[in-house]
């Protein structure tokens, strides 16, 4: 810095003053633990009001302005309007809720600066470990192969690519699918995550390929409508490769007869790969392990850290059973990325051969963090309480004669809705009180259909969380639905 904070003429970008370096990161870090101890003194979510938006629509900065300046305009403009999952009564989607120790490894590893490509450099061998972790989490064989990326979508992305590679006919890196004599399809559950259909539609076998399996009525894959499923499509000319896995679907968090699905798999040569976005970590939970039986015989894994281990976004996880396979998909090192035995290029293999990017940041830093700092078995408790909060909360909901649960609590999800006012209007009531529960900083629940009605979704990721949050998600429906109802019939 200069004496007046701003950032050095010329090309050096470093601080000319480190110690006022030190004493703004020191501001900032003191900034943050106050946010963090306060998280439940404030709403859950604001709206960004018309002046931020305005604020932050600016052209981009000829000249610098001092770091000083510069956190101010994020204390002011960023921190007061996040998306809330931080907070404990933020129960929409599927979000984790991160951890301070987290955080600082984020701090840690934007000094390092690390591409995770490839080479031979400490973080690489962090990343390694972390696979291995998962590995054995998860019950996969040695010489499993794996990587971290975004997120479970590209995670399903790589290990569909895999899959193609490993059953398609021809070489199709080279040739592309029209060569082959067959047209490639798979199957997965109707209420699979739609990640499985866009990696069909960017690996180019397109939507309709991805067959969709009818559910029983736990919301499962039907197993047994799968068999005749893969023959009609033999019949047909068609070429079946792989069978798509559900551990804890999106909506309700049902999980697959993941034993079922591999016997099936491996009865009929196909891969099996299993979405596990945030159900699959539930294997830390000895009552809940059993349910996910058969995950350990897939061909490939998607996870996140970043959902129920509460690991910083983004980090996602794949883990692939055949490396080979795996690397076939991805391999390509030109001269300029020739690696060596011994220096800075050694390192072999390098991650680069095992997905699209070349450029790859140190994620694993911070699920090393994670992990190291609360162990297992801490965060597998986690995982179980939010289990047990959704059974409550189901429970309250059941208890209620103004609400009524529209499917079984599964695992850490509960769909439920008002239920007193005309049949008519029970959707749009639902989703005004939704947004009235979000603008007012009460809760922050999703909302989504369970067999074509709106249903309030709370889904429970959060370390945070009691059961006071809970009561006050349905003391707001509920004083909100009687609210929003009598209005309704006084306009009518």
């Amino acid at each position: 810095m200069t004496t007046d904070g701003r950032a050095p003429t010329g090309g050096r970008l470093d601080p000319e003053d480190w110690e006022a370096f030190r004493a703004t990161c020191h501001r900032a870090v003191d900034g943050l633990v106050d946010w963090w101890a306060d998280v439940r003194g404030r709403p859950v979510w604001r709206p960004v009001p018309d002046g931020v938006k305005a604020a932050l629509a600016v052209p981009p900065p000829k000249q610098g302005m001092a770091l000083d300046e510069v956190h101010a305009l994020f204390e002011r403009l960023v921190l007061p309007y996040p998306t809330g999952n931080t907070h404990p009564r933020f129960m929409g989607w599927v979000h984790g809720s991160g951890t301070p120790a987290g955080a600082l490894a984020e701090l840690l590893a934007g000094a390092l600066d690390a591409n995770l490509g490839g080479r031979e450099h400490a973080p690489i061998h962090v990343e390694r470990q972390v696979i291995e972790w998962s590995r054995r989490i998860f019950g996969f064989p040695e010489g499993t192969s794996g990587l971290l990326v975004s997120g479970t979508s590209m995670a399903t992305l790589i290990a569909l690519a895999a899959a193609r590679q490993a059953h398609a006919d021809g070489d199709v890196r080279r040739e592309g699918l029209g060569t082959g004599r067959y047209r490639l399809v798979g199957y997965a559950s109707a209420e699979a995550h739609s990640s499985a259909a866009k990696a069909f539609e960017l690996l180019g076998l397109g939507r309709e390929a991805l067959r969709p399996v009818p559910v029983d009525a736990g919301y499962r894959m039907d197993v047994e409508a799968l068999r005749p499923m893969i023959a009609a499509d033999r019949a047909s000319g068609l070429q079946p490769f792989c069978v798509v896995g559900t551990a804890g679907t999106v909506n309700l968090g049902a999980i697959d007869d993941l034993d079922a699905i591999a016997g099936v798999c491996r009865e009929e040569a196909l891969w099996m790969h299993v979405d596990g976005a945030f159900g699959a970590v539930a294997v830390l939970v000895p009552d809940l392990a059993p349910r996910l039986a058969g995950i350990e015989r897939a061909n490939s894994l998607a996870f996140d850290f970043h959902k129920w281990l509460h690991v910083p976004y983004d980090a996602g996880c794949v883990l692939i059973r055949d490396e080979r396979a795996h690397r076939a998909a991805f391999a390509a090192r030109p001269d300029y990325l020739a690696g060596a035995e011994r220096g800075l290029a050694g390192g072999e293999p390098w991650f680069c051969e095992y997905g699209p990017e070349l450029s790859r940041g140190f994620r694993a830093l911070k699920v090393w963090f994670t992990l190291l700092t609360h162990g297992l078995d801490r965060l597998g408790a986690a995982v179980a309480e939010n289990c047990a909060q959704a059974r409550y909360l189901g429970g309250r909901v059941a208890a209620t004669p103004e609400l009524e649960l529209l499917a079984p609590v599964s695992l850490n999800i509960a769909c439920f809705r008002f239920n007193n006012a005309p049949a008519a209007d029970l959707d749009d009531l639902n989703a005004r009180i939704v947004v009235e529960l979000h603008e007012r900083g009460i809760a922050a629940p999703s909302t989504t259909r369970v067999d074509g009605r709106l249903a309030i979704r709370a889904c429970l990721c959060n370390h945070r969380t009691e059961r006071a949050d809970l009561d006050a998600l349905v003391d707001g429906v509920l004083a909100l639905g009687r609210t929003l109802r009598h209005g309704a019939a006084a306009r009518e």
